[in-house]
């Protein structure tokens, strides 16, 4: 009998164990990073873990509850005494009887995911949607009867210009108090986008306490927002949480898969990312020290499958062609529409999407970087698990997406792990001695400096470091054009390890580049320079001017070695630069000006969306970039590199002149 598999995410570090394996057990046999700090007693509950059911067709498993021991009476105690979340189970106490996808949530890990999406420093026009306006109301008068709220409305419309405003029947509780309260003078908040206008508060007499918006960039992999002050324009708290979605697919055609193969399997998925924005709520209004009634506004921006999946759509035709979406228009719409636990009042805007690949994120990037008012052709790919590419300048736009999977945050890598103190994030190899020196996240100094704390805990490597990683090998000749590792006969290294047919690099202790992580990191760069590379064939161009790296990881990304490793196009390495969370500006914009709503809704309709999936000529740029950095490609602005060629069926090396 075989035993079963299981297989943890968000790492995607799989293995078979013996039936009655602990999860706990098992995630340390496999390294999977699951704290436990009492030993498997039950009673740090360090150790939670939430397993999920169902068909998940990548993995090419289907899982049942009865893959896992029922709850035994350790979780029954600590459930009564403490509290255990609805699907959580102690990794120590639950046994696997049979397949098993689990995932282990932020606060189970030890060395917890460092969410590197800040706010980036930008000049924004402030003229925010909602806004405070001081209003001095007519008394009621028996010889004209009305309502409190007629009243208010014609002040408003009076002294501000703000015709026939509306209140939702939270405000309307609220008003008579108030206006008695204030002496017929309040201070309303009224929001003001689409088509009319709403009251969203009333106050008593002249109030200047802060209200606030939250805008969300809802990323495959990680969430992060950042908690504006509505009056002033300033960033008061940038928060970000890991994606729970993970658990039902790394990459976003899994998960489109899982809601495909499980009747409630879209619902899940919904439930699991609306709880994770209300928890980044909560901890955007906590960091600052603020209310969440205080907050009346939020935009969101993500890619189609998370826009579908926030907005509780079944993303199902986003998995087969024509790609269509449910909408592909702007929404406005009530903040608890989506179970965001706000002002009561507070409204939701979601940015416009621009075709069934390309989302509201590259809507937000488009806004935020602006390559339609460039004169210089500028190339925007915001990079991560599903790449968006945008190419343009004054004369037209393009837009595409490319799948690249989640390799470069460190997943299907053999030591890889996601940004978390401990992880390799920098790395330069001497093309001599063909040794390392790194940098670790946490630790300021380099390996090599004395000012190394020798008790530094290297834990492993995360997606920019294997990026460097791999850039530094081809540079030091330890890895050939086509992606081969080299012997250490062959390379003259004794850091080269044999691993079967194939070689792998000791980057340090056990921590090794492995043949199949330069594998992994070819197909994902291949997709992407095969898809800017597409919008560049439709442009009519083989250059551009200009790169822009945006997304959490883009803006960890070396220029340099990405363009070694055959990422990006060549292009001048002084006019490739980072935007940051481009996506996450993007939706700043929209929340502080409202007439940049506007812009972004004229800009969509103006881009030109070209579709990876249906066009043959990615197949082709997909091959041709599989080599290091490119099989036909010239890159006149990277140095020579070593000219070596390492037979992956010898220990020879043959170098050609």
């Amino acid at each position: 009998m075989t035993d079963p598999l299981v297989i943890f995410t968000p790492s995607g570090q799989r293995g078979r164990v013996a039936p009655g394996t602990t999860v706990l057990a098992a995630a340390r046999q496999l390294g999977v990073d699951l704290d436990s700090v009492c030993g498997g007693r039950g009673i740090c509950s360090k150790c939670q873990v939430a397993p999920a059911f169902g068909a998940f067709p990548k993995h090419g498993v289907t899982t049942t509850e009865a893959g896992l021991s029922p709850r035994n009476a350790v979780e029954d105690r600590y459930d009564r005494v403490r509290g255990l979340a609805p699907g959580r189970r102690l990794g120590c106490q639950t046994q696997i009887l049979g397949p098993a996808v689990i995932d282990v949530p932020p606060g189970s890990q030890v060395h917890r995911q460092v969410i590197r999406k800040r706010a980036e420093a930008r000049a924004i026009t402030l003229d925010p949607a909602t806004r405070l306006y001081y209003v001095e109301v007519a008394e009621p008068d028996m010889q004209d009867p009305s309502g409190d709220l007629q009243r208010l409305q014609r002040a408003l419309a009076a002294q501000w210009g703000i015709a026939s405003a509306t209140a939702d029947l939270d405000t309307v509780q609220r008003l008579q108090p108030a206006l008695r309260a204030g002496g017929w003078r309040v201070t309303v908040a009224v929001h003001r986008d689409d088509a009319e206008a709403r009251i969203l508060h009333v106050w008593p007499g002249y109030h200047d306490a802060r209200i606030c918006g939250l805008a969300i960039d809802v990323g495959s992999t990680t969430i992060a927002g950042h908690l504006c002050d509505l009056a002033t324009g300033e960033v008061l708290a940038s928060v970000g949480l890991m994606n729970p979605q993970i658990r039902f697919g790394e990459d976003l055609m899994s998960r489109v898969s899982y809601a495909m193969m499980n009747p409630d399997g879209a619902a899940a998925m919904t439930a699991a990312v609306r709880e994770a924005l209300d928890t980044l709520a909560g901890q955007a209004a906590a960091e600052a020290g603020v209310d969440r009634g205080q907050i009346l506004e939020a935009v969101i921006v993500g890619n189609p499958v998370m826009h579908h999946l926030v907005l509780g759509i079944d993303p199902v035709e986003l998995g087969q062609a024509p790609f269509a979406l449910a909408t592909a228009d702007a929404l406005h719409l009530g903040a608890g529409e989506i179970g965001l636990r706000l002002h009561p009042g507070a409204r939701l805007y979601v940015l416009p999407c621009i075709a069934g690949h390309v989302g509201a994120d590259a809507a937000a990037v488009a806004l935020s970087e602006s390559p339609q008012l460039s004169d210089a052709l500028t190339l925007v790919v915001d990079v991560g698990t599903n790449a968006e590419i945008l190419l343009g300048n004054r004369t037209r736009v393009l837009a595409c997406s490319s799948p690249t999977g989640p390799a470069f945050e460190g997943a299907q890598i053999a030591s890889g792990q996601r940004a978390a103190p401990g992880a390799i994030e920098r790395v330069e190899i001497d093309p001599v001695s063909k040794a390392p020196r790194f940098r670790v996240i946490g630790t300021e100094p380099w390996s090599d400096d004395p000012a190394f704390p020798a008790d530094t805990p290297v834990t492993g490597i995360c997606g920019s470091g294997i990026i460097e990683a791999i850039a530094e090998m081809r540079l030091a000749g330890l890895v050939d054009t086509s992606g081969l590792i080299g012997s250490a006969e062959a390379t003259g290294s004794d850091r080269m390890v044999a691993q079967g047919r194939t070689h792998a690099y000791r980057l340090h202790g056990d921590i090794l580049v492995t043949q199949g992580d330069v594998r992994a990191i070819q197909l994902a760069k291949s997709a992407l320079y095969a898809g800017a590379r597409l919008l560049m064939d439709t442009f009519g161009t083989d250059t551009v001017d200009r790169i822009v790296l945006a997304g959490a990881f883009g803006a960890h990304i070396s220029p340099r070695h990405a363009m070694i490793l055959g990422m990006i196009p060549d292009c001048d390495l002084a006019r490739v630069s980072s935007a940051g969370n481009a996506a996450g500006t993007g939706a700043r914009i929209a929340l502080l000006n409202v007439a940049a709503r506007r812009e972004v809704e004229a800009l969509v309709r103006s881009i030109h969306k070209v579709e990876t999936a249906i066009e043959p000529r990615f197949q082709e740029h997909f091959v041709a970039a599989n080599a290091i950095p490119h099989a036909t490609a010239a890159f006149p602005h990277l140095p020579p590199l070593p000219d070596v060629t390492f037979n992956a069926g010898t220990e020879g090396c043959r170098r050609r002149r």
